[in-house]
């Protein structure tokens, strides 16, 4: 197989692309220069964003190609119609956010979309990731696979969420551990969505799936335990009822990372049925080979994880843990 992937030197595009190396598969990247991509690939350097940006793909054919954008649409828009008739199928990573909100627990593929266009500049997350669907459809119709992962951690994460609970559980002491530990929680690990993604799109999958763990496939206690446990088991949990920490001000989501207080919110994020994956193949590895190899790969840099510039740094302050814990 000949992949063409669009990005491949950070988080979801490296573990794609180092999927397909360990397949065999011969791996072209196209990317702006900033990062090294993996040894064996053939690296394509150009910006989406600007013009004549994507000349460095004016020549060439592949079997697939593999698109994570996450911006405007119109640069799905302008490489899909560019490569059209030179690739044989397009997967777009795209976003559970793309389903209107609120929707209640076991959403399907089916269910009602936010609104987008394709030809769309950069507006907001969800419609951005729905303008980026609809561009690789407009192109590839049902030889476009729209890969709708839900929360997604991992080695490479540059996003900050599982890396702040490793280093926070690194540092031991009392913690503050939000919610209930028996709360359930969906994500998937990068490399399960990578390993799903060019197997769907190898197997000539179209059309849209929820690529994500099964509800209840892990807890935040799970979780948790598990940073505790590969970091050294220093860290002394105190669990806060989720009112205390609405009260204090403390923002789920950000200052405690892939935690969301039970709720409308949380059923939303955490509740997709994800059957028309599973049955596709899709399988997801136990939360503690998640944490444990997330934290090698942070040690294995000096323990800092690279940081988005789009994202905001997550985790809460120590002075606001410290009084939320009341020390």
């Amino acid at each position: 197989m000949k992949l063409l992937m669009l990005g491949g030197t950070e988080f979801v595009g490296r573990a794609i692309t180092e999927d397909a190396l360990a397949r065999g598969w011969e791996v072209t990247v196209f990317h702006r220069g900033h990062h090294a991509p993996p040894p064996g690939t053939t690296a394509l350097h150009g910006d989406r964003t600007a013009p004549g940006g994507l000349d460095a793909l004016a020549a060439g054919e592949w079997d697939l190609v593999v698109d994570t954008w996450g911006g405007a649409p119109t640069a799905v828009r302008d490489s899909a119609r560019l490569l059209s008739g030179r690739a044989a199928g397009y997967a777009y990573v795209s976003s559970r956010s793309v389903y209107k909100y609120p929707a209640p627990a076991g959403l399907s593929e089916d269910g009602p979309l936010v609104g987008g266009s394709a030809d769309a500049d950069t507006t907001a997350y969800a419609e951005d990731k729905r303008g980026g669907e609809i561009a690789a459809v407009d192109v590839f119709g049902d030889r476009a696979l729209l890969v709708r992962a839900g929360l997604i951690i991992g080695p490479y994460e540059n996003v900050g969420r599982l890396p702040w609970w490793l280093n926070r559980t690194a540092r031991g002491g009392p913690t503050l551990a939000p919610g209930r530990p028996g709360l359930p929680i969906q994500y998937i690990d990068v490399r399960d969505l990578a390993a799903w993604t060019l197997d769907a799109a190898g197997a000539g999958l179209g059309g849209p799936y929820n690529a994500v763990s099964a509800p209840g496939h892990a807890t935040m206690g799970a979780l948790l335990e598990a940073c505790a446990s590969v970091t050294g088991g220093r860290a002394e949990f105190r669990w806060i009822d989720q009112d205390r920490i609405a009260d204090a001000g403390v923002e789920p989501w950000t200052e405690l990372p892939i935690w969301l207080p039970e709720g409308e919110l949380h059923d939303f994020m955490f509740g997709g049925d994800v059957t028309k994956a599973q049955a596709a193949g899709l399988t997801c590895r136990p939360v503690e080979e998640t944490v444990a190899d997330t934290w090698t790969w942070l040690r294995s840099i000096g323990g800092t994880a690279p940081q988005r510039p789009d994202r905001p740094a997550k985790g809460v302050s120590p002075e606001r843990e410290a009084a939320l814990l009341g020390l």
